[in-house]
């Protein structure tokens, strides 16, 4: 994304980002490997940024060996040691173990002075609080090390108070440009390699792909001429229609209640199901537990793009810069739900909510919502399983959106209102 990008700080940072990768052969080629693979391990890891699917944002870094092994290409193929990477992805196609995640991290590592002041002014601008924290690993550029900085106001995640570094949406995508998976599929010479599939291994494809970087050179260059189709997306995959329907299917299955784990399976495929349903008109789901008291919650968060009349509805008359969904796999809504969920919408939150339920609302909870609008102008709707079922089958159409049926539900809340 930097390198194709038109803007030209965003390809100084790329060539900057590459420059400082392809420092590590310069330095094996002096003699100071050593210092090489321990640059190589402190960049492998990027906790303040946090992309990657650890759910405490604490990663792992790459051993002396993975290292080394990376180092090594400066060696063992000719262009890298003449001339450097072009793209630094490329050591996907090489050493085993090395994935998007990993990838993400060490251009983030080596550009995190700049994503430093990117995120200050982010925060500044939207109005973020921010704590004086020490970041470590700050790539310098002049010495070719990492350094410490002190002091630096950068967001802190409340939980730990270790420090949050943002990245800009448009750097990002699901998976690289330049990707094993896609170069396996479609481009490597698989007959080449191994006459029998079931014996074409990644270790063998690797191994074949240094010796025979021109394969590899070969499909850099078609990456680079297609370019114009690269595009950032939001990290974020829907599913197929036959999946969706797949899942929906696993929903209704379910029994209310939390025999044999029913309450938890249900939170989990509504929060499979939902984020491709809305997608994109609402983006950037994130399931949060929560405890209200001494009940446990599942919620279902998304952002607000306000990209339609209704979000941007939702947006000024209640304040929902996230949208709450609160999944409850139970034979009937009661007054205690309702208790909770007010609690939940407040000003910082939103005064927009929904529960995700197998059933209609009682007369009587119905009748509480309402109340909740007329005194408090807050608004909870349901969707229910007949709703989801309606949302399925709109997807699978494409006639209309998923994101109608909501907008349903809420016009005929809202009619209900005095």
């Amino acid at each position: 994304m930097l390198w194709r990008s038109p803007s030209q700080q965003d390809q100084a940072l790329h060539t900057g980002l590459i420059n400082a990768f392809n420092h590590l052969g310069i330095l094996a080629a002096q003699g100071k490997e050593a210092q090489a693979i321990e640059t190589l391990i402190t960049a492998s890891e990027c906790d303040e940024v946090g992309l990657g699917t650890s759910l405490t944002r604490k990663g792992k870094r790459i051993g002396a060996d993975k290292a080394r092994e990376i180092i090594d290409l400066f060696k063992a193929v000719p262009r890298y040691q003449q001339s450097g990477f072009r793209h630094f992805e490329e050591i996907q196609f090489f050493i085993e173990g090395v994935s998007k995640d990993r990838i993400s991290d060490i251009g983030c590592n080596f550009l995190k002075s700049f994503l430093i002041d990117f995120t200050i002014e982010q925060c500044h601008k939207l109005g973020v609080p921010t704590q004086d924290c020490t970041v470590e690993h700050v790539y310098d550029a002049r010495s070719g090390t990492f350094k410490k900085e002190k002091g630096v106001p950068l967001p802190v995640n409340p939980e730990n108070g270790s420090p949050i570094i943002v990245v800009p949406k448009r750097w990002l995508r699901f998976a690289p440009w330049i990707s094993y998976d896609e170069y396996f599929e479609k481009h490597c010479p698989q007959d080449e390699i191994s006459h029998k599939p079931d014996e074409l291994t990644r270790v063998k494809v690797l191994s074949y792909n240094r010796q025979n970087y021109g394969v590899i050179d070969e499909y850099i260059k078609l990456k680079e001429r297609t370019a114009d189709d690269c595009a950032n997306d939001p990290l974020f995959s829907q599913l197929p229609v036959t999946s969706a329907k797949r899942v929906f299917a696993e929903i209704k299955k379910l029994p209310t209640g939390k025999t044999n784990g029913a309450d938890a399976k249900y939170e989990k495929l509504v929060g499979r199901l939902l984020p491709s349903l809305f997608y994109p008109n609402l983006d950037f789901a994130q399931e949060q537990a929560r405890t209200d008291d001494g009940v446990s919650i599942r919620d279902l968060i998304f952002y607000n793009t306000r990209s339609t009349p209704l979000l941007r509805e939702l947006m000024n008359d209640y304040g929902s810069r996230q949208i709450t969904f609160e999944m409850k796999n139970v034979a009937a809504i009661e007054r205690t739900h309702i208790d909770q969920i007010n609690r939940y919408l407040t000003d910082e939150l939103g005064k927009f909510g929904v529960f995700v339920t197998r059933k209609p609302l009682k007369r009587a909870e119905f009748q509480r919502t309402i109340n909740l609008w007329g005194g408090q102008r807050k608004a909870v709707i349901t969707l229910t399983d007949a709703d989801l079922e309606q949302m399925v089958e709109v997807f699978d159409s494409k006639q209309r959106a998923p994101l109608d049926i909501l907008n349903k539900k809420y016009l005929e809340f809202r009619r209900a209102c005095p």
